[in-house]
C-alpha cells in the first residue's frame, strides 16, 4: 500500500517554528518514526512552500496511489485550487493539521479541502500523521 504524505507552506521548519503550537520535532525526524511505526505501509513524503508545486504533486500521486494524506498548512484556508485537484482524483485524501484550527483564529476555521477530503484529523500534534495513517493501515 503506498500513501504520500503531502505537507503545504512552513511545515518544513516544525521543530523550529512556534514550538508551543507545533512542538520541537522536525518532520523528517517525525517521518522516520511514522516508516518504523508503519511498516506495513510503503510512505513517501514530499513538502512544498509553493501552492502550485503540490497541487502538481497531488495530480500525480493522485490516480496511483492508495492515500494521500494533506496538511496544506495555510494553503487550506485560501486555496481553492488544491480543493478542486482533490476533487479531480481518484486515491482519497485525509486532510491533516497538527494544531486544532477551530481553536485559533477565525479565517482558519475554513477549508477548501475538507469537502473534498475522506476525513479530517486535526489538533494531536504529530500524532494527527499517526492517527491518519491508522485509517489506511486498518482499511487495508
Amino acid at each position: 500500500m503506498k500513501i504520500i504524505i503531502i505537507n503545504g507552506p512552513n511545515l518544513n521548519l516544525l521543530g523550529k517554528r512556534e514550538p508551543d503550537v507545533y512542538g520541537n520535532t522536525s518532520f523528517e525526524d517525525y517521518f522516520t518514526t511514522l516508516k518504523k511505526q508503519f511498516p506495513n505501509l510503503d510512505l513517501e513524503y514530499f513538502q512544498s512552500n509553493i501552492e502550485g508545486e503540490l497541487i502538481g504533486k497531488i495530480q500525480e500521486k493522485g490516480f496511483d496511489y492508495d492515500g494521500i494524506i494533506l496538511n496544506a498548512g495555510a494553503y487550506t484556508h485560501t486555496s481553492i485550487g488544491i480543493g478542486d485537484a482533490i476533487k479531480a482524483i481518484a486515491s482519497p485524501v485525509l486532510e491533516v493539521h497538527i494544531s486544532n484550527t477551530f481553536s485559533r483564529e477565525a479565517f482558519r476555521h475554513q477549508s477548501y479541502i475538507s469537502p473534498n477530503a475522506a476525513g479530517v484529523v486535526l489538533g494531536f500534534g504529530l500524532k494527527s500523521y499517526a492517527l491518519a495513517l491508522a485509517y489506511f493501515s486498518d482499511k487495508y
